[in-house]
């Protein structure tokens, strides 16, 4: 078992990119917790990160807008970017694991996702249920649905499951962390509401990747 140093702060933001006060993130509460792969195996959490650096994002639910449109961002980050810099991304849900493919195939990402139906690591990491929206949030740079839109395409999606479920806890909210080789934590931002996802590219040159043009714009080719 690892017992490296079990606790770092957390970086949070607002509009003006000034940080929020940090709080403290046990990385030693959830180091045994299981996550489940596509095929329903459980692993400890703490094999994510133990061999090299890992981006570790945790989404609200499968059926979110806001997260399925941000995963669909990070679904565009080069393989061969992660491999350069030596840093796994994987993604963390909290459905059942039969709800990964599906998902999988909705968003176009190729790389490592788990599950953690009984919200485990979410719950004993301080991740938050609920939401707070204040003046000073600012929307997230990948979600391109208006709230009407999103609802409508979740709800749409919720009736089409066969189990007719929101594939997670509606009110939990996600977050991200960098952590590992081993147990060092270098960074931490847990979600207030469904808009404050940490934009991708912060994420990656925090953990040293080559960072990303998520621009819808036609790129213009000089010759």
């Amino acid at each position: 078992m690892a017992t490296g140093p079990p606790v770092t702060q957390q970086i949070g933001r607002n509009q003006q990119g000034t940080p929020n006060p940090p709080v403290n993130v046990h990385l030693s509460e959830v180091e045994d917790c299981l996550v489940h792969d596509r095929l329903g195996n459980c692993i400890p959490f703490r094999r994510l990160y133990q061999e090299k650096k890992s981006i570790i994002v945790f989404v609200k639910n499968f059926l979110c807008y806001t997260c399925r449109e941000y995963v669909e961002d990070l679904a565009k980050i080069p393989k061969k970017s992660l491999m350069s810099a030596d840093v796994r991304l994987v993604v963390i849900g909290q459905s059942s694991h039969h709800h990964i493919e599906p998902f999988c195939a909705l968003t176009k990402y190729p790389h490592e996702i788990y599950v953690d139906p009984e919200r485990k690591v979410y719950t004993r990491l301080g991740m938050r249920r609920g939401e707070i929206f204040t003046e000073s949030g600012s929307r997230c740079r990948h979600v391109r649905s208006s709230m009407l839109q999103g609802t409508v395409s979740s709800l749409w999606l919720a009736m089409k499951s066969p189990a007719f479920d929101f594939q997670g806890d509606p009110l939990q909210q996600g977050g991200a962390i960098i952590v590992g080789p081993g147990s060092e934590v270098h960074f931490a931002h847990f979600d207030s509401n469904r808009l404050d996802h940490m934009p991708i590219n912060w994420l990656l040159q925090l953990a040293g990747v080559e960072t990303v043009d998520f621009s819808d714009q036609p790129k213009i080719i000089h010759v």
